[in-house]
């Protein structure tokens, strides 16, 4: 792979490339993953490099202070060490053709009423700091306030590099528990929602939606937004006639742009469905990531009271709640990656 990635670079040198924009793209894309595998290469070779000259040192050192220091900077790079192959690992599991899309991702209250809008927002928030300590542009398309706080709906578009490959495995029940700011009792409450992740569609895949096959309603937005909200039918319902698929926007005061919104979400759902119809196993699959939004069909839980988040799927607990609602995603998102990746290669060699 480092071999690779000198390859890559001199071809990125050429000047022909250039004249492709479609293979600049993937010699571009292709560069990024293998800078961040010889990234994480370099750090594994330097810290190592360093715990050799460490215990080195050790053999010769004979000042108590100064070998207690020794130690501890070796239990520090050990510490580190791990965390870098752990990281390796996770870029190790090859690129998906999947993996660079852009996401919609539906983040909706489930189970729990005003608490779990009121959840939504958290999440949305999450997601948001995620997506900015990874470089990532997101943009919401539709919205819907809670009159409690928070959010019945929110969809938004994250895009940027690896954005499916580290967000396609959020999608499920996400499940909270905590004691809500009305409870007079002290009670914890448990409540729901739910996320789904939609890769976006590529030019290639954008289709070509016949407007006679669309039924447009426009409606007045609902929530905070002043007078003008309330007084102009900006808000825009589109239902594909032939899917059944419903989609609505009513986050712009403009509703030619809530419509180019709208659209664009029918189309990422359309060609999802499509894709699924074609291939069943994918894991994007919108029903099977969704479920009803109820308490027991969950992923994550995340428990304020004991400032707890533990993922199911891979039995990982962490104690840092309030630096997960912060953004910091990454010990699930590439743990999860990496889980999958040999739930894949079990399924492989079942079927072989």
């Amino acid at each position: 792979m480092l071999a690779r990635f000198q390859t890559v670079e001199h071809l990125l040198g050429e000047p022909e490339v250039f004249n492709n924009q479609a293979k600049y793209r993937e010699l571009t894309q292709e560069h990024a993953y293998l800078g961040d595998v010889k990234e994480v290469v370099d750090k594994i070779e330097k810290n190592s490099k360093q715990l050799q000259q460490n215990e080195a040192l050790l053999k010769l050192e004979a000042d108590p202070e100064l070998v207690q220091m020794i130690h501890d900077d070796n239990v520090a790079l050990e510490s580190l060490l791990q965390n870098l192959k752990v990281q390796l690992e996770t870029l190790l599991v090859p690129p998906d053709p999947l993996d660079n899309r852009n996401v919609i991702m539906e983040i909706r209250a489930g189970t729990g009423g005003d608490e779990a809008a009121i959840f939504v927002g958290d999440c949305v928030r999450m997601y948001k700091c995620y997506a900015e300590t990874k470089g990532w542009k997101h943009d919401a398309l539709s919205a819907t306030p809670s009159e409690r706080g928070g959010y019945k709906e929110y969809v938004m578009t994250i895009s940027g590099q690896q954005v499916f490959r580290l967000l396609r495995n959020e999608a499920g029940t996400h499940r909270v528990q905590r004691v809500p700011e009305t409870e007079a009792q002290g009670r914890v409450h448990t409540s729901a929602i739910t996320v789904a992740v939609l890769p976006e569609p590529t030019e290639e895949e954008q289709l070509q939606i016949n407007p006679a096959e669309l039924r447009i309603d426009t409606y007045r937005s609902s929530g905070a937004g002043g007078q003008h909200v309330n007084t102009t039918d900006s808000a825009v319902r589109i239902t594909h006639i032939p899917t059944g698929t419903v989609v609505t926007c009513q986050d712009e005061r403009s509703q030619i742009k809530n419509r180019e919104k709208a659209l664009r979400l029918l189309s990422a759902k359309i060609v999802e469905e499509k894709r699924r119809k074609e291939e069943e196993e994918m894991a994007s699959l919108r029903s099977s990531q969704v479920g009803s939004g109820d308490r027991s069909e969950r992923i994550r839980t995340y428990n304020f009271s004991q400032n707890r988040v533990t993922d199911h799927r891979i039995n990982l607990t962490l104690y840092n709640l309030n630096d997960v609602l912060d953004g910091k995603l990454d010990p699930f998102t590439q743990a999860l990656v990496a889980h999958f990746y040999e739930l894949k290669l079990a399924g492989d060699e079942n079927s072989q």
